[in-house]
């Protein structure tokens, strides 16, 4: 990347941080303040542990939380507490792949084998036929990584976290693990939630610009935009304070919550080794929807969508989903979960509300427990982007 490639992404994001802190100039409204409370309270009352939700609106920024952030403490979980957002990562991650398209240096069209000769291949897998919009959107028929409990035990059981959760992983790694795997369905004919594709399009970024996906994220990212609560930690399992500490509860074993904080992230690599904050992430996707990172063209082809068959009403771009809003219309965002933690987001198609909560409980053994406490996650985003008011 030359001096003036690195500037122009710089000079945009310094102007980016003065128009998102002009939202913080003044307040919401009260009323709409305290639905946000009443909502979080709502998140922690159906089972999260702890639960923090930042909502930036044109007329302010207000913030909400309940809940623990640390169960041996009691202390309480607050709105700039640091967690894993997971597959949130995805977001910055295309955006990236779309900034080097709009720079001219791939295409959404190149197959994978034109950067990665011979790393998807066999058991039916073919890198010839799948192209980088593939990865991005789900739509490449590369099995999932995470479905394979004997590469990464530590999201299956507790007894798999203690003894792997500072496991280190390569790319390489985990796609070749991935790939002995037949295929979902043939290239473009169908949708299903991929990691592996996102590891693919890290490990695409290193051969477009020569580093590593996490430097050209911070450099392109994190750092232009002042997003100071965020980072990509890979080997580093501790998460910079103050944070939440992360309470997970295996399907597997029946022994209630485990303290999952401490985790080596590249077991999730480009597809989800990321901690941040509320605030950073409503800065992050303000900038991205307001047309602030990305060309129009290149914008445009992020929020290029295909149905979500086993969600009806939801599409999903490039790093990028949509839901239909009680109040008309609908909302992009994308989630994350991580051992222990789960974050949902939203921002309005104008750009002038953006909401992120972050829970730092996940609850694989009791399906009715979370199922309720997600639900509650999803009426607090729907209220906060269409105005609601405090209920009486």
């Amino acid at each position: 990347m030359t001096a003036a490639t690195a500037a122009a992404p710089a000079r945009a994001a310094t102007a980016v941080c003065l128009a998102v802190a002009a939202l913080v100039a003044a307040a919401p409204p009260p009323s709409h303040t305290a639905r946000l409370a009443q909502d979080a309270d709502a998140v922690h009352r159906a089972g999260a542990v702890g639960v923090a939700a930042v909502l930036d609106t044109s007329s302010g920024t207000a913030t909400a939380h309940s809940g623990t952030a640390d169960t041996r403490t009691g202390r309480p979980m607050r709105p700039d507490d640091h967690y894993r957002a997971g597959s949130t990562l995805k977001t910055f991650v295309a955006t990236v792949v779309l900034q080097l398209v709009g720079e001219g240096r791939l295409s959404l069209g190149d197959p994978v084998d034109r950067w990665l000769p011979g790393v998807v291949s066999g058991h039916g897998n073919d890198g010839r036929r799948i192209t980088v919009r593939m990865l991005l959107q789900h739509t490449s028929g590369v099995p999932n990584v995470t479905r394979l409990p004997e590469l990464l035990p530590a999201l299956y059981s507790a007894d798999g976290y203690y003894r792997n959760r500072f496991r280190h992983y390569t790319a390489e790694e985990l796609v070749a693990a991935a790939v002995r795997q037949a295929p979902d369905f043939e290239p473009g004919t169908g949708y299903r939630y991929s990691n592996t594709g996102y590891v693919l399009a890290g490990m695409i970024i290193e051969k477009v610009t020569g580093r590593g996906w996490r430097a050209e994220v911070r450099d392109r990212l994190i750092r232009p935009l002042g997003l100071t609560g965020t980072s990509l930690p890979g080997d580093a399992p501790v998460l910079p304070a103050p944070y939440a500490r992360g309470y997970h509860t295996y399907a597997e074993g029946g022994g209630g919550p485990v303290d999952t904080t401490l985790f080596n992230g590249t077991a999730a690599d480009a597809a989800g080794d990321l901690v941040t904050t509320p605030r950073d992430v409503n800065r992050l996707f303000t900038a991205l929807l307001t047309g602030r990172l990305l060309r129009p063209a290149e914008l445009d082809e992020m929020r290029r969508t295909v149905p979500m068959p086993e969600e009806p009403g939801r599409r999903v771009g490039l790093g990028l989903e949509t839901t239909p809003l009680s109040c008309g219309g609908f909302y992009w965002h994308h989630g994350g979960n991580a051992l222990g933690y789960s974050s949902e987001n939203g921002i309005t198609t104008d750009g002038r509300r953006a909401v992120t909560v972050a829970t730092n409980s996940f609850d694989e053994a009791d399906e009715g427990r979370q199922d309720a406490a997600d639900q509650a996650v999803k009426e607090l985003i729907d209220h906060a982007l269409c105005g609601r008011s405090a209920a009486p």
